[in-house]
């Protein structure tokens, strides 16, 4: 004889499935749905993993230059890139007080990185970013640490262009003072967070849709001058 518990389905209701008779016929297409979802994010997973494999690469040869002591600083990778943070060592800065212009050291540190971070910008945009100290700055040429982490980046991103990287997968960024990675409150952390970030993002920047001559600067009018491309300044004469 059936249990009957009051506020509970039957034992003999059709709606629940004694042993030895088959399932619902919804649990059949809600089963294969299940599979079919494990099966896309195994295929997710696979290729993310594909795609990360330069990164994952280039981040163990970057870890083993920094712990033979060629470089100082850190690398990780998250979900956004590839993160290179190269950090000041004793008394040899990147750059001189004050100034953008990168020292001698710097370039040397370059050309350690500059073969990886190469190969990685084939099919990556690689952001520079600049980051500076706590203590202020107004000079002639910088009205703040923004100014000078900004012109910081953009040295490195030039000196990179003149060995030959692309320039379309390539930007500079400044920070100044205010993404530290320690405590700006004795000289050793403030040469710490006087650093350099490469940031090589897993998506790169898209390309623009293809277009011709015709499309950018138009068909010329009779009796005029062909129109300067859009955003040029031109010239009058």
């Amino acid at each position: 004889m059936p249990v009957r518990v009051k506020g509970m389905i039957p034992e003999d209701d059709r709606r629940v499935a004694p042993v030895g008779e088959p399932a619902p016929p919804w649990m059949v297409n809600y089963a294969d749905l299940m599979t079919e979802l494990v099966c896309f994010f195994v295929i997710l997973y696979a290729l993310s993993a594909a795609l990360n494999k330069n990164m994952q690469e280039a981040k163990s040869q970057i870890e083993e230059m920094m712990g033979k002591g060629e470089l100082q600083g850190q690398v990780q990778i998250d979900k956004e890139g590839l993160r290179i943070t190269l950090e000041e060592q004793g008394s040899v800065a990147f750059f001189e007080s004050g100034r953008s212009e990168i020292t001698d050291e710097m370039k040397f540190k370059l050309e350690k990185i500059s073969p990886i971070l190469k190969n990685l910008s084939t099919k990556h945009d690689i952001v520079v970013e600049g980051h500076t100290d706590s203590i202020p700055i107004r000079t002639k040429s910088f009205a703040s640490n923004w100014e000078l982490s900004t012109a910081r980046a953009t040295s490195v991103v030039k000196h990179l262009l003149e060995i030959d990287f692309a320039p379309k997968r390539l930007s500079a960024v400044g920070y100044g003072e205010y993404h530290p990675s320690v405590p700006n409150d004795s000289p050793e952390n403030r040469q710490k967070n006087r650093r350099v970030v490469f940031f090589v993002k897993n998506n790169p920047y898209p390309d623009p849709p293809a277009m011709t001559a015709a499309q950018t600067t138009g068909p010329p009018v009779e009796g005029e001058a062909p129109a300067a491309p859009a955003g040029s300044e031109g010239t009058t004469e």
